[in-house]
C-alpha cells in the first residue's frame, strides 16, 4: 500500500514516514506545495497525508487543491489543533483530519481505517461492517439486504460512511444537503439521522450523537 506524504521536511516529518514504513507502508515524501500536489493526482497512491501545520500561509492554496482527490483517493489532513477553520474547510472538501499534537498509535490507526477505505473506493463502494453502499448502482445494503433509503437519506448515510469512525459535523452535514439557494435546518438533519437509525439500529452499526457537535457512525460489539 502506497502513501504520498506532503510535508514541509521537518524532523516530525521525517519521524511520521519512518513510523508508516515501520507499519509496512510504502511512503514517498514529496514537499508540499501546489505544483506538487496537482503533479500527485497521476501517483498510484491509496492514501495522501497533507502536513498543514507549519505551513499557515499556503493553507487557502493548498486546502482547494483537495478538491483534485474527490472521490478518487482518501486525503488525511495534518493541523494545528488551533487552526479550526483549516480542519473545517478540509472536511469540507471531504478529507479526515487530524489535529496535533497526536499519538502515533492515534494516526496509524487512522491510517488503517483509511486504507480500508481506500480500498473500497476502488470498486465504487463503502464498507462499514455490514453495511454496504454501491455508488455505481446506487444501491445500499445491510446484510446483504436492499436498504429502502430516501434521496437524502442516502446522502446523509454516504457522508457518515466516508468518515466512518469520524465525527461528521452537523453543519457540514446540512451545508452538503442544500440545494438552490434553500438552507437545510438541524430539525430536518435530525429527521433523516432518526430514520437511517430506524433503518440500521440492531444490526451490528450504530449512528451516535456527539452532543453539539455532529454525528458518528460505529460499530457495535
Amino acid at each position: 500500500m502506497h502513501i504520498l506524504l506532503l510535508e514541509d521536511g521537518s524532523t516530525a516529518a521525517a519521524a511520521l514516514c519512518r513510523m508508516l514504513r515501520r507499519e509496512g507502508y510504502a511512503v514517498e515524501m514529496a514537499s508540499v506545495n501546489e505544483q506538487t500536489m496537482r503533479a500527485a493526482r497521476r501517483h498510484a497512491c491509496d492514501l495522501v497525508i497533507l502536513d498543514l501545520t507549519l505551513r499557515a500561509d499556503d493553507a487557502a492554496k493548498l486546502l482547494r487543491a483537495l478538491e483534485q482527490w474527490r472521490d478518487q483517493v482518501p486525503v488525511l489532513v495534518l493541523s494545528a489543533r488551533e487552526h479550526v477553520e483549516e480542519r473545517v474547510q478540509a472536511l469540507e472538501l471531504g478529507a479526515d483530519c487530524l489535529a496535533e499534537p497526536f499519538a502515533m498509535p492515534e494516526l496509524a490507526a487512522r491510517v488503517r481505517a483509511l486504507m480500508r477505505r481506500s480500498g473500497s473506493r476502488r470498486n465504487g463502494r463503502l464498507v462499514h461492517g455490514p453495511l454496504v453502499i454501491d455508488r455505481e448502482a446506487h444501491r445500499a445494503y445491510l446484510h446483504g439486504e436492499p436498504l429502502a433509503l430516501l434521496p437524502r437519506e442516502w446522502a446523509v448515510l454516504e457522508m457518515l460512511l466516508e468518515r466512518c469512525d469520524q465525527i461528521v459535523p452537523k453543519d457540514i452535514i446540512m451545508g452538503s444537503l442544500a440545494r438552490n439557494g434553500k438552507p437545510v435546518t438541524a430539525n430536518t438533519i435530525e429527521t433523516h439521522v432518526s430514520r437511517l437509525r430506524a433503518k440500521i439500529e440492531g444490526a451490528g452499526v450504530h449512528i451516535r450523537t456527539v452532543h453539539r457537535v455532529g454525528y458518528l457512525l460505529e460499530g457495535r460489539g
